[in-house]
């Protein structure tokens, strides 16, 4: 039995297209603020003219053919595209799954003899069934991946280490403290005492929600790091119920230097600089 939905998409590959934007734009789902009609006119076309061209008689059933990978590379690139941009997978789908009415319409159009129409479309369908399929997969990917880029430029933007004065560097940490944050910690404190050549660090922790035994370590590998860098460091954000939780859990900190707020904590550090910091007189001209 011959394909003949291949020469019926490659001969009608323009009514197909024109079909396809017409369910594209009928679509109350169409996100007509993340790309105009006429850039998605121009990818729908691309997508069209690649499939039509790499469709022959004797791959219309092999959905795994070396000669579908043009198709499968703008699909790929659509995905990822998409995922930055913000489009849902649903929305996604839907962009394969209205091509694939579009075409199964047009060979319903042209196909006459039911035996045939029924060959044709079984292997359509399970042809752009891989296609979105593989969309889907993509269209994943590309959205980890944001969401770790994203989640490497919270980490940074929530691990600032400030210079409070000369030979003074805090840094306030928000929210939890878990192994990889923790070598981010330790790698912007470090190299921001080599910069600056501080002698005291502050960890401030009142952002942080809860200590247990695992943040506790953490904090002290951060400690021991930043000694080991010849700086002095201090814990600031100690508050009731974390020394409560601290002592219950048997976390020795009896090392390190801990005070229960930033201003306390900057107030020792100034002392182990032998530093005053008073207010400044006001002479009256009386």
């Amino acid at each position: 039995m011959k394909n003949e939905s291949v020469k019926v998409i490659q001969r009608k590959k323009k009514a197909i297209l024109e079909q396809w934007m017409k369910n594209q734009l009928a679509n109350a789902a169409l996100r007509e603020d993340l790309m105009s009609n006429e850039d998605l006119r121009m990818q729908s076309e691309e997508l069209v003219d690649a499939l039509a061209r790499a469709l022959t008689e004797n791959n219309l059933a092999e959905v795994e053919s070396q000669e579908f990978e043009s198709v499968t590379d703008i699909l790929a690139g659509l995905s990822i595209s998409r995922a930055k941009q913000g489009y849902s997978p649903r929305e996604t789908g839907v962009y394969i799954f209205t091509l694939k009415d579009a075409i199964l319409e047009m060979v319903q159009q042209e196909i006459k003899d039911p035996d045939i129409l029924l060959d044709q479309i079984l292997k359509l369908g399970k042809l752009m069934d891989s296609f979105a399929i593989s969309t889907f997969e993509t269209f994943i990917k590309g959205r980890e991946e944001v969401i770790l880029r994203q989640t490497d430029e919270i980490t940074e933007i929530s691990t600032p280490v400030i210079r409070v004065w000369d030979g003074v560097v805090a840094l306030p940490i928000i929210g939890t403290l878990d192994s990889s944050r923790t070598q981010v910690v330790m790698e912007s404190l470090l190299q921001e005492i080599v910069d600056t050549g501080s002698s005291i660090a502050i960890l401030d922790i009142s952002g942080v929600p809860a200590v247990d035994s695992l943040v506790a370590q953490h904090l002290i590998k951060t400690v021991s790091a930043t000694r080991l860098m010849g700086a002095e460091c201090i814990i600031s954000g100690i508050r009731p119920e974390i020394a409560q939780t601290v002592v219950h859990l048997g976390i020795d900190l009896s090392t390190i230097i801990t005070k229960s707020t930033l201003a306390s904590a900057l107030k020792t550090a100034f002392d182990m600089l032998q530093l005053e910091v008073g207010r400044k007189k006001v002479i009256s001209k009386n």
